[in-house]
């Protein structure tokens, strides 16, 4: 029997609100200032505890945050994360689990010797140029 019960995945309005916020680099003063006269950095507090918030208000912060209402009432940060992690998995894995290497098209110690002649090339026309100039200086 099992004994563990799963609490249901419930999205935390007033968590999402402080998220956005925080994105958008906003002090809750500030959201408080754009929301209107009534409210206070108390009250955003208070807002940002409610797992819930009405849909008036809730329209109101979007509508200060400039972001859509829907978005406050169905960012789930966990899927979020869960996405971004599956994601990030399958990027370096196949369908074995195991590691998948991009192979490169070159050989890159073949580049760095071409590089390494260039450079010696142009180091030796440097050098014959100097002595060039030298050679115009001393009156030859």
């Amino acid at each position: 029997m099992d004994t563990t019960t799963e609490k249901p995945n419930r999205i935390h309005h007033g968590r999402n609100v402080k998220r956005f916020r925080e994105m958008l680099g906003l002090k809750q003063e500030a959201l408080a200032l754009e929301l209107g006269e009534e409210w206070n950095q108390k009250r955003v507090s208070l807002l940002e505890a409610k797992e819930t918030i009405e849909s008036e208000i809730l329209s109101l912060v979007a509508k200060a945050l400039k972001v859509p209402e829907e978005a406050i009432k169905n960012f789930d940060e966990q899927a979020a994360v869960t996405y971004f992690n599956t994601f990030n998995d399958n990027s370096f894995s196949n369908s074995n689990g195991t590691f998948h290497a991009n192979y490169c098209t070159f050989n890159p110690i073949d580049k760095l010797v071409e590089v390494y002649e260039e450079n010696k090339k142009l180091y030796e026309q440097l050098l014959a140029s100097e002595r060039e100039k030298n050679d115009l200086l001393k009156g030859k």
